[in-house]
């Protein structure tokens, strides 16, 4: 093909962005960044009761965060526009008169209907395969609707008409639209265009493969991984695997490979199950491997929407902090949790931890090592380990059990960040006295 592809992801918005539209829309760029092509972002907002500004503007946060930008459409701009369905009626009225006089429109109390040609109609989709649809028979498959009786357009008319119009050659979508393909290619051919070449992704089904995946099951909206903290390129990575793999059973792979690998002959004919739990691990693999500017900036953004006032510390401190959790966590919505004890000024003592670790036996213990901290003239990670350990030797106890009072003593809790590190960054005279304080 001479053209260079031009595709589209074509949202309703509703205020909410499923997974399974985030994939539709990830292959779209993929394909269009592999083949040099364009992406195209273009809103199906005709249902007047349902469009708000927010609703579109989830749709933006949403394909932003997973780093999909778009060549053409809302924000951007473009040759093709407007971008929007409610703003293109001028145009829908043009085409209806153009199949009316054709003779392939009737009116039926009120409604505006297109009469089917009642033929076979053949698919050809490059993921499904060579289809056919007969369409012969006016009970199973009724003349459909292009208008209702209140003037509003029917999804398939303007669907087909945009895609014309903005010259859109490659139609990728969810398989569920398949059985609406035969309808619309009988549009294309009343107004005597190529249809698109198709290729319908299969469908993300509930993690035991039984079901589709619907608004109801925990991981469907975009925004609660927002919410939660997941690695933005996780995500992205395991949206790909949704019905594409790079053959190698490689689960974590760059985006710029995919880009390269990805092509519409190699999606997966099968649905896939979506694995929160698998999505949760990508994640925590991408934090450990992420540059430690980039983990420190999502790191504040997630305290901060946890109600952490970050602005009460010093920056490097707080850099040091979260350079203590890189790898550490999975989802960023656990620092608060995890490293919490840094950003406040009361220690939060866990009553289970304290029971277990700072018994009688062990406090004579954590005393010996907080005069031992205390002697120190220089108090940074390597002098704290070489101190301590020794002590631990001396009273032969070994170094995990030994330390783990002075762990709880310090931020309340058994689990947190390296101890020798975070005893660091709280500073000799924070640590002395959460010591003596138990």
């Amino acid at each position: 093909m001479s053209q260079k592809p031009r595709v589209r992801f074509a949202p309703s918005p509703t205020g909410y962005l499923h997974v399974g539209g985030a994939r539709t829309a990830l292959f779209n760029w993929l394909y269009a960044r592999h083949t040099g092509g364009t992406f195209v972002l273009r809103v199906e907002d005709t249902d007047d009761k349902r469009n708000t500004e927010e609703a579109v503007q989830v749709i933006y946060d949403g394909l932003r965060w997973l780093g999909l930008d778009w060549d053409e459409g809302p924000l951007v701009g473009g040759e093709r526009g407007p971008y929007f369905q409610s703003q293109r009626n001028a145009i829908y009225e043009r085409y209806l008169e153009q199949l009316r006089a054709a003779g392939h429109l009737y009116e039926d109390g009120g409604a505006v209907r297109f009469r089917s040609p009642r033929q076979t109609v053949q698919v050809v989709d490059i993921v499904c395969g060579t289809i056919d649809f007969d369409l012969s028979n006016p009970e199973t498959h009724p003349d459909m609707t292009i208008r209702r009786p209140d003037g509003s357009w029917i999804f398939h008319f303007v669907n087909v008409v945009d895609d014309i119009e903005m010259g859109i050659t490659h139609v990728i979508r969810g398989e569920d639209h398949l059985s609406n393909t035969p309808k619309h290619v009988e549009l294309y051919n009343a107004f005597g265009v190529r249809p698109p070449i198709f290729a319908h992704i299969p469908l993300i089904l509930k993690k035991d493969g039984k079901g589709k995946m619907s608004k109801r099951d925990e991981g469907s909206a975009v925004a609660s991984y927002i919410t939660d903290g997941y690695a933005p390129e996780a995500v992205r990575n395991y949206l790909c695997l949704l019905g594409w793999s790079p053959k190698d059973n490689r689960e974590k792979i760059d985006i710029a490979e995919v880009v390269q690998l990805f092509d519409l002959d190699k999606i997966n004919r099968g649905n896939a199950a979506f694995d929160l739990e698998k999505c949760a691990w990508l994640s925590g693999e991408y934090f450990r491997e992420m540059d430690p500017a980039r983990f420190r900036e999502l790191g504040r953004e997630a305290l901060v929407r946890a109600g952490v006032d970050l602005a009460r510390f010093d920056a490097a401190y707080v850099d040091a902090a979260l350079d203590t959790c890189r790898g550490k966590v999975r989802l960023l919505k656990e620092l608060p949790a995890y490293a919490g004890f840094y950003f406040r000024d009361e220690r939060i003592m866990d009553e289970a931890a304290r029971t277990k670790f700072l018994t009688p036996e062990a406090l004579p213990r954590l005393a010996a090592m907080r005069e031992a901290l205390g002697a120190l003239t220089t108090f940074d990670a390597a002098a704290i380990e070489g101190v301590l350990k020794p002590l631990a030797a001396q009273y032969g106890v070994k170094l995990g059990a030994f330390l783990q009072p002075l762990r709880v003593a310090v931020t309340g809790s058994a689990a947190g960040p390296s101890l020798y590190h975070l005893l660091e960054i709280l500073g000799r005279e924070r640590v002395l006295r959460l010591c003596a304080d138990v």
